[in-house]
C-alpha cells in the first residue's frame, strides 16, 4: 500500500460508511481491484483506523446533540419511575442504550462465526449490496414517514436495534438497515438518519476500541503510521461531509436511487465472481 491508495480508501470509508450503499462493500470491492489482501494483518489494521475516523466524524458532527442527551440522561436518572415525563433528550439517551444491546451481543456472541462466514471480497460485496438495496426499496415502499423523532417510543429503538444486528453479519450497511429501521416504524427520512447516527456511536465505538487492541499488537506499527495517518484524516473529513449531505437529501428525496444503486453494483460484482 501506498499514500495514494491509503488517502483513497480513506475517502471511500468516509463516504460510504454513512450514505446507505456499505462502506464494507465498496471497501472488498477496491481492494480487489487494486490487488490487496483483505486478510493482510497491515490492510486490517489500516481498516480499523479509518473505521475509527469516521466515528470521529460522526461525534464532530453531533457533538452538541450528544453531549446534551448524555447531561440530561444523567442529570435525570431518579426520574426514570415516570418515564413519559422525562425531557426529549433524557429519552433519547435510553433509546440509545436499548438501540445499542442487540448488536453489541449479537456481536460478542457471533463474532467468529461472522468472521469465517466468507472468504470471497466480492461474493460478500455482492451479498451486501443486494441486501442494502432490499431493505432500502422495502424501506421507501412500506414506510408511512409521518412520524418525527420526538414521537419515538421504546418499541422504535428495540426494532431499529435489532435492524442493526443485520450488520453485524455480512448483511447490509449499516446505515442502510437502521434508517431503514426507522422507516419501516413510520419515521420520516431524516428523523430515522438521525437517530441511526446516534445510535451507531456507542456500537461503532465499542468495536472500534475493541479492535484496536489488535492493531497495536501489529508488529513493525510505527512503519506503518504515515499511511494511517493520512486514512484516518480523509475517512474523518469526508464522513463529516457525507453526514451532512445526506441529512440534508433525505429531507427532499428518497432512497430509491440507493437502492439502485447498490442493486447494480451487487449484480457486477455477482457477475464477476462467478465469470
Amino acid at each position: 500500500m501506498n499514500l495514494f491508495l491509503a488517502l483513497l480508501l480513506g475517502i471511500i470509508q468516509g463516504l460510504t460508511e454513512f450514505i446507505p450503499v456499505s462502506s464494507t462493500a465498496h471497501l472488498l470491492i477496491t481492494e480487489h481491484l487494486m490487488g490487496l489482501d483483505p486478510n493482510e494483518i497491515a490492510l486490517f489494521s489500516f481498516s480499523v483506523l479509518i473505521q475509527i475516523g469516521t466515528i470521529v466524524s460522526l461525534v464532530v458532527y453531533f457533538w452538541e446533540d450528544l453531549f446534551t442527551i448524555a447531561s440530561d440522561t444523567l442529570k435525570n436518572l431518579d426520574g426514570l419511575r415516570d418515564f413519559k415525563q422525562l425531557p426529549m433528550n433524557a429519552k433519547m439517551g435510553w433509546y440509545i442504550v436499548i438501540a445499542t444491546l442487540p448488536a453489541l451481543l449479537a456481536g460478542v456472541l457471533f463474532k467468529d462465526m461472522v468472521e469465517a462466514l466468507f472468504k470471497a471480497p466480492l461474493l460478500e460485496a455482492a451479498i451486501r449490496l443486494f441486501a442494502a438495496a432490499i431493505l432500502l426499496a422495502c424501506a421507501e415502499y412500506f414506510g408511512r414517514r409521518v412520524r418525527k423523532l420526538e414521537s419515538m417510543t421504546w418499541l422504535d429503538a428495540l426494532t431499529v436495534g435489532l435492524f442493526q444486528v443485520i450488520a453485524v453479519f455480512p448483511g447490509a450497511s449499516r446505515s442502510g438497515s437502521t434508517i431503514s429501521g426507522g422507516m419501516l416504524r413510520g419515521l420520516d427520512r431524516p428523523s430515522a438518519a438521525r437517530f441511526a447516527f446516534l445510535m451507531s456511536v456507542p456500537v461503532m465505538l465499542a468495536a472500534g476500541l475493541y479492535e484496536m487492541l489488535d492493531v497495536l499488537q501489529m508488529p513493525d506499527l510505527a512503519t506503518f503510521l504515515p499511511l494511517l495517518a493520512v486514512g484516518f484524516v480523509s475517512a474523518a473529513i469526508t464522513g463529516w461531509f457525507a453526514i451532512r449531505w445526506l441529512i440534508a437529501f433525505l429531507g427532499k428525496r428518497s432512497l430509491y436511487g440507493f437502492a439502485v444503486y447498490c442493486a447494480l453494483l451487487g449484480a457486477a460484482c455477482l457477475a464477476a465472481y462467478l465469470f
